[in-house]
C-alpha cells in the first residue's frame, strides 16, 4: 500500500468510527434528554441539535476561509476539531441538566467547524482522481453501514446497559478514530 493510499484509509477508518460511535446515539439521544435531564423535554431535545448545526455553519465559514485554507498543516485543524468532538460523549456522561447538553451541542458545533472542512480537503487530496466515484462510495458505504448497525446496538445498550456506561463506549469508540488522526498527523509531519 503506498503511503497516500494508508493515509487515505487512515482518514476514512477515522471517519467510520467517529460517525458511527455518534450513530449510537444518534436515533435514541431525544430519548436521554426527555427522560433523564432537568428541563429536558422534545423541544429542548430540538434545541440541542439546533445549537449544534448553528455553530458549526455559522463558524466553518470564517474558519475554513480565513484559516484552514490558509494552514500548512491541515491535519492540525483536524486534529483539534476531532478532539473537540470526541469529548461530547464524556459531557454528555456527566449531564444533569439541558444547558450542560446545551454546551455540550456548542462545543460539538466548534469542533465540528474546526475538522470537516480540513477532513474534506484531505479527502480530495488522498483521494485517487482515476477512482474518484468509487471512493466517495467507498466512505458512504463505510460511514452508512457502520452507522446503521450503530443505530441499533446503541438502543440496545441504552436499553441494556444505560445511557452512562452508552455515552463511555461512544468515546471509547471515538477516541480510536482519533488515534488514526494522530497516526496521520505523524505521516504528514514527516514530508514536510
Amino acid at each position: 500500500m503506498n503511503i497516500t493510499h494508508k493515509k487515505f484509509a487512515l482518514l476514512v477508518l477515522s471517519d467510520v468510527l467517529i460517525l458511527s460511535s455518534f450513530g449510537l446515539i444518534g436515533p435514541i439521544f431525544a430519548v436521554f434528554i426527555t427522560k433523564n435531564l432537568i428541563g429536558g423535554t422534545l423541544v429542548t431535545a430540538g434545541l440541542s441539535t439546533t445549537i449544534f448545526l448553528v455553530v458549526k455553519s455559522v463558524v466553518q465559514l470564517p474558519l475554513s476561509r480565513y484559516f484552514i485554507d490558509k494552514e500548512k498543516h491541515k491535519t492540525r485543524s483536524l486534529l483539534a476539531g476531532t478532539f473537540l468532538i470526541i469529548t461530547v460523549p464524556f459531557i454528555y456522561f456527566f449531564a444533569k441538566s439541558v444547558y450542560t447538553i446545551f454546551i455540550a451541542q456548542a462545543i460539538y458545533g466548534l469542533g465540528a467547524a474546526l475538522a470537516y472542512p480540513a477532513w474534506f480537503t484531505l479527502f480530495t487530496t488522498y483521494i485517487d482522481k482515476k477512482h474518484k466515484g468509487f471512493e466517495y462510495t467507498l466512505w458512504s458505504t463505510g460511514v452508512g453501514i457502520g452507522t446503521a448497525i450503530a443505530a441499533f446496538l446503541g438502543a440496545e445498550a441504552a436499553h441494556t446497559l444505560g445511557f452512562r456506561v452508552l455515552f463511555f463506549i461512544v468515546g471509547f469508540i471515538a477516541f480510536l478514530g482519533f488515534l488514526n488522526l494522530i497516526i496521520l498527523d505523524r505521516i504528514e509531519s514527516r514530508k514536510k
